[in-house]
């Protein structure tokens, strides 16, 4: 699959999935879209997460550990032995990809702030069951003026 979109421009949830042919955006609702017929799957990625605006089960910690590697949680009802666990787990072997859309908040100015585009990434590792706290390595490192914003000291 070409993916029309420049890494590290910023885009719109709809213009990413309209980008990889998916014709009704609109009905994606969570922060992991997996596009089965591309074997891709897609994790739009919202850094500070309000207490007004997220559940409790869905206030993930995700951040850049450094320009390499970013760990990111699961939905809290993913478990490692769950098809869509061993997705993510296997995804190299089955031949899917990790695309991942980063934004630091929800909201900007603007109404809803738009994700950058920090590449594809690998499995490395996970621990922890529901949800799954993985290590992602990125195909291509975080540019140091994302770092900060992409980093725990940032967003914790």
């Amino acid at each position: 699959m070409e993916l029309k979109l420049e890494l590290y421009c910023t885009y719109t949830r709809d213009q990413i999935l309209v980008a990889m042919d998916f014709k009704k955006p609109q009905t994606v609702r969570e922060g992991v879209k997996c596009l089965e017929d591309k074997m891709v799957d897609v994790f739009f990625v919202t850094l500070n997460k309000a207490d007004k605006d997220y559940s409790p089960t869905t206030m993930y910690n995700d951040y850049s550990i450094n320009e390499e590697f970013f760990h990111w949680q699961s939905q809290s009802t993913t478990s490692d032995t769950s098809p869509t666990g061993q997705r993510y787990i296997n995804h190299v072997h089955e031949g899917s990809k990790i695309l991942l859309f980063v934004r630091v908040f929800k909201k900007d100015l603007a109404g809803a702030a738009p994700y950058t585009y920090l590449g594809t990434a690998k499995y490395v590792s996970h621990y922890g069951s529901r949800p799954m706290n993985i290590t992602w390595h990125l195909d291509n490192p975080i540019p140091a003026k994302y770092i900060k914003k992409t980093s725990k000291l940032e967003v914790g």
